[in-house]
């Protein structure tokens, strides 16, 4: 039995409900490292990101949300999404919140799956924890005094608002902090408030030392609050922006407080190998392919998923050791602020899309399979 037939059938007989032996874990064997799943299984995460229903309620897709699905969020999930997913051979989802709005003083996105979410769409899942708006992409909100009280209590509120919901949930892998966290570089819609470390501070001893410091205190209060309410599953940590300066001093902070690096790169293939690379071998730890894509521009403006790029993708990973997963940069339907998606917003499939990266999918889950 191949990787997607084992989840679909997991699935399908009802989840991953009952009684298991644990938790997702990392874990190495045979010399590369892997996620484990709750019955002991090697697992690469082919992981698909930013999944959102308001497009079929855009006024030009009529009354397909009310006619198809009833108004039903649970609805959409088991029959339309969790179908698809598990037929283009994804077997679990990474970072569910899209990108809706794209504008030079906001750029947000939709609301994070809540625990009745992730249980109506049944598959594997990671999840991400707001515990501070640090994002390369936010262009409103200041950054928050990491030694602070305040802090502390905003870190613990979330764990216990989230993490104490989903403590026990074996479909449950682990918890993302920021997307791509302004350490020390900054876009041109946050130039406002700057990075929340002067990187010509990096020059010295007595700056990277300072660096190290405020790393650690983040990761700490964070990976602290967390296991106030949630002992069971992994910490997959900040999303990093491969494309953006990532100091080894935020890395090695992190490291006693992460289970798995997670990382943003949408370089060229090679370029990704050699990331990942460097990254797992200043960390010493797994790491994980959290978002990436290529795009080809269409005649109509819309962007397509380039199948092709997906695959050479999947392929230079597996020559990566520790890397335990890949995460597609989606979305499942496309809206006007990515303009990027697997269906349209009138549930139109780019079937050009979805077959390359279907038949990639396959290939990599008969390449894990023997490698069981």
């Amino acid at each position: 039995m191949n990787r997607r037939d084992f989840i679909g059938t997991a699935l399908m007989s009802g989840g991953f409900a009952g009684k298991t032996p644990g938790f997702f874990r990392a874990a190495q064997r045979n010399g590369r490292w892997w996620f484990i799943t709750p019955w002991d299984q090697p697992f690469f995460s082919l992981g698909f990101n930013h999944i959102d229903s308001a497009p079929l309620r855009y006024p030009e897709t009529g009354e397909l949300w009310k006619r198809k699905y009833r108004n039903s969020i649970k609805q959409w999930l088991k029959q339309a999404v969790r179908r698809d997913l598990l037929d283009w051979g994804f077997n679990s989802v990474g970072w569910t919140q899209e990108v809706v709005v794209i504008r030079p003083t906001i750029h947000r996105h939709s609301p994070g799956f809540t625990f009745e979410e992730y249980q109506w769409l049944g598959l594997p899942y990671c999840h991400l924890l707001p515990f501070a708006e640090i994002h390369q992409w936010d262009a409103e909100v200041r950054y928050p005094d990491f030694f602070s009280r305040d802090f502390e209590d905003w870190c613990d509120y979330v764990a216990r608002s989230q993490c104490a919901r989903l403590a026990d949930d074996e479909k449950l892998i682990g918890y993302f902090y920021s997307d791509c966290p302004c350490w020390v570089h900054t876009l041109p819609w946050n130039t406002w408030k700057g990075p929340l470390f002067d990187p010509e501070k990096l020059k010295t001893g007595a700056g990277r030392k300072q660096l190290s410091e405020l790393a650690t205190r983040y990761y700490e209060v964070i990976h602290d609050a967390i296991r106030r309410y949630d002992t069971n599953h992994l910490i997959l940590g900040d999303r990093y922006e491969a494309m953006m300066p990532v100091p080894d001093e935020v890395l090695l902070a992190a490291r006693p407080f992460v289970d798995v690096f997670s990382f943003q790169d949408f370089g060229a293939v090679e370029k990704i190998r050699a990331d990942l690379t460097r990254f797992s071998e200043i960390t010493g730890k797994p790491v994980l392919l959290a978002d990436s894509a290529g795009g080809i521009k269409l005649p109509d403006g819309t962007l397509r998923n380039d199948p092709a790029k997906y695959g050479a993708t999947l392929l230079a990973l597996r020559q990566i050791p520790a890397c335990v997963g890949f995460h597609l940069c989606g979305a499942y339907l496309r809206n006007r602020a990515r303009n990027r998606g697997l269906r349209g917003p009138d549930e139109t499939p780019d079937r050009d899309s979805i077959a390359g990266i279907t038949a990639a999918n396959r290939e990599m889950s008969d390449w894990i399979k023997r490698h069981e």
